[in-house]
């Protein structure tokens, strides 16, 4: 099982990969993304994380599949309920920020954000097999 911080990081970098996906972070998705980890005991980490990932413009297909290999390795665990729950209010923002833009811009967040639920109970499944 892999290192709960390794886990936290990875929290950090899914959160990016939703927030870039119009190519570019705004300030309402980066109030919100601020105010969910309020709620979170190690939003501090998830932060960090997110900044790393901001500041060097990682590549958001590329990061996706490295969050998913950290889930995978992980395992089942709760604090996907929250990661759940932060990509949904992060979608939120996101496709209310993205309105007047074209369709395919506005569903990648939802559509992330279930890619991400199939992910994490394809992982559940792999361990309780």
């Amino acid at each position: 099982m892999e290192n709960k911080d390794r886990l936290y990081q990875s929290f950090g970098e899914l959160l990016y990969v939703a927030a870039m996906e119009d190519g570019v972070i705004n300030e309402r998705e980066i109030l919100t993304l601020e105010e969910i980890l309020m709620e979170h005991p190690k939003g501090k980490e998830i932060k960090w994380s997110f900044d790393y990932e901001n500041e060097h413009h990682s590549d958001i297909n590329t990061l996706y599949r490295k969050v998913i290999e950290v889930f995978s390795d992980h395992g089942p665990d709760e604090e996907y309920e929250f990661m759940h729950y932060a990509l949904t209010k992060l979608a939120l923002v996101s496709n209310h920020v993205n309105a007047s833009n074209d369709s395919i811009a506005t569903n990648f967040s939802t559509d992330l954000l279930n890619r991400f639920t199939k992910d994490a109970e394809s992982i559940k499944d792999n361990f309780q097999s």
